[in-house]
């Protein structure tokens, strides 16, 4: 049975080769929008992120210098660029340009107002094209600001206990507070993929079920051209042709996303993990989908409708599964919804992988895409038997 089964499945990814179709769905198209995708986007899913800022200090005083300071701390973190302006319209002009994302005006009266216990304030003017960077400007001031309030207070209750206070010296005592603009580095429990390796297994595992489904519905291509017959009457059993159609599906979506895989890595710098921890997740997600491809398939009647019911739920898989977005930056339901399809599961499992999990990390990942392939299977196996007919 078996030697029946693999000739089938030889002859159809011939004929997939032959046309072309299996190459340009399985292989151009899921590599041609990684790498859109990952050059387009990469700013903004991943790596490290520099904004670009603008100064201008009317005080000079301790109170400005302090901020400054923050800044300058920053600044050697790779974290902000710095730049300094003269006037208040420089720094303006800095930023309506785009010269700069944002800039800030320290006012001349800002240490003096500290030192009074008066209001104070630290202007901030954003581009309209840089969004974020002008909210993580604004967050840097009003934190700024909240510190020098304390301090005010503190200032204000020092000098309420003493009969000659001198408001100068205890602006600079309390100025000696610690830097509120900090940088820290938090451990996460699980890391998310970077940009190219995201977008890389993102658009693989999409794609995976449109190419397993190549199997599937050969099936239903040949009742529809009336080659079954052929294969009925040859000496084999019925299910060596169900299992040469699915072998098909199978050596088609491994071959793909593994080329996929190897392509990212040595050509967008993708980084996939252990090479076996990552042929696991592969073998394992090409199984799921072939037996989820067949549940779906078994239902229709003709090619044209098995095409258009996988499709459906490719897409709607792939959407909730996390193949175009990480999935836990909406947290909550949609989190936790998207555990029900095997994108998900294979996408944590190849977190694992990158942040350097050994193949005994990714085990919850597999084990969870073999349940999808048992309970997919079993009921596909019993509707599938009856499509192998004339």
């Amino acid at each position: 049975m078996l030697r029946v089964a693999v000739a089938i499945a030889m002859k159809d990814l011939r004929q997939r080769l032959r046309d072309r179709s299996a190459i340009i769905l399985a292989l151009v198209v899921p590599f041609a929008l990684t790498f859109i995708f990952s050059q387009s986007l990469s700013d903004v899913t991943g790596g490290e992120v520099t904004f670009d800022y603008a100064i201008a200090d009317l005080d000079g005083g301790s109170a400005s210098q302090g901020f400054i300071g923050a800044l300058r701390e920053l600044e050697q973190e790779d974290v902000v660029s710095l730049r300094i302006a003269t006037t208040r319209e420089q720094a303006i002009n800095l930023a309506g340009e785009g010269d700069v994302q944002a800039s800030f005006v320290i006012p001349a009266d800002f240490s003096e107002a500290v030192a009074t216990n008066e209001a104070v304030m630290i202007e901030v003017f954003g581009n309209a094209d840089a969004p974020i960077g002008t909210t993580v400007a604004e967050s840097m001031a009003e934190r700024f600001l909240q510190e020098v309030r304390a301090v005010q207070a503190s200032i204000a209750t020092a000098a309420g206990n003493l009969a000659e206070p001198d408001f100068d010296a205890l602006a600079t005592r309390a100025a000696e507070f610690p830097n509120p603009i900090t940088v820290e580095d938090v451990s996460a429990s699980r890391k998310e993929l970077d940009a190219n390796t995201f977008y890389a297994a993102g658009m693989a595992v999409f794609f995976l079920f449109f190419t397993v489904q190549f199997g599937v519905t050969g099936l239903l291509e040949e009742r529809r051209d009336g080659t079954m017959r052929r294969l009925l009457v040859a000496p084999a059993p019925r299910s060596a042709i169900l299992l040469g159609k699915l072998l098909t599906g199978f050596v088609l979506g491994v071959v793909s996303t593994a080329i996929l895989a190897v392509l990212s890595t040595f050509l967008l710098d993708a980084d996939w993990g252990s090479g076996v921890g990552v042929g696991i997740l592969i073998v394992a997600g090409v199984i799921a989908a072939v037996s989820i491809t067949a549940l779906v398939a078994s239902f229709a009647n003709s090619v044209e409708q098995a095409g258009s019911a996988l499709g459906i739920i490719a897409l709607v898989f792939g959407a909730l599964g996390g193949s175009f977005f990480p999935v836990s930056q909406a947290g909550g339901f949609i989190q936790q919804v998207s555990l029900i399809t095997p994108h998900s599961w294979f996408l944590r499992g190849l977190s694992e992988l990158q942040s350097g999990g050994e193949v005994v990390d990714i085990w919850p990942s597999v084990l969870a895409l073999l349940v999808f392939t048992a309970v997919t299977a079993a009921i596909a196996s019993r509707r599938l038997g009856k499509a192998v007919q004339a």
